[in-house]
Parts: C-alpha cells; sequence; structure tokens
C-alpha cells in the first residue's frame, strides 16, 4: 500500500516551515545554517514525491533532488568557512553582531 501524496507534501511543508522558523527566530549563524538545510530538505522530499506519483518512468525528480543535495554541500562548506572566519576577528556568531562588512 503506497503513502497517498499528499501525505509527503504536509511532511514536506511541515519540515519547511520548521526550517523557516529556524532561518527567522536564530540569532546564532549555525542555527541559520541549519533551518536552511531543513528548507532544502524538504524541497527535495516534493521532488522526489511528485516524481514518484507523476512521472515515475523519468528520473527527472532523483536528478533535481541530486543537484539540491549537491548545492546545500557547498552551501554548508561555504558558510561554515563564512561562520569560522568570522568568528576568528570578532570572537562571535550571533548574526545581530555581524551584519557589517566592516572587521
Amino acid at each position: 500500500m503506497a503513502i497517498p501524496l499528499s501525505w509527503w507534501l504536509t511532511v514536506a511543508a511541515a519540515l519547511f516551515a520548521i526550517g523557516l522558523y529556524g532561518v527567522l527566530s536564530r540569532r546564532n549563524a549555525i542555527g541559520v545554517l541549519l533551518g536552511i538545510e531543513l528548507m532544502l530538505n524538504a524541497a527535495n522530499i516534493n521532488l522526489v514525491a511528485f516524481w514518484r506519483y507523476v512521472t515515475p518512468q523519468a528520473l527527472t525528480g532523483q536528478v533535481f533532488a541530486i543537484f539540491v543535495i549537491g548545492i546545500a554541500a557547498a552551501e554548508v562548506a561555504a558558510g561554515l568557512a563564512i561562520i569560522i572566519s568570522a568568528y576568528r576577528r570578532r570572537r562571535t556568531v550571533v548574526v545581530d553582531d555581524l551584519d557589517t562588512m566592516r572587521w
């Protein structure tokens, strides 16, 4: 018995909402990155769910999901590099304190 598409979309919407709340409410830059990752995972769930229920013979949903995973990995690498650099300069990772480009 297959799980209905609406259940997958509900889970993805809840995961996206949790990620959005994490991005908007966190003061810590690492928490913001985690929220962005949750939102990207929600997008992956949507891509794979629509692929499975709309066109399972084509591999478009899986290919797009792999691209999103690659983009997420690059985003985490670049984001962590920026956060580590900012922490070394200012000794904080609070987003409100990192609002200017001057060191």
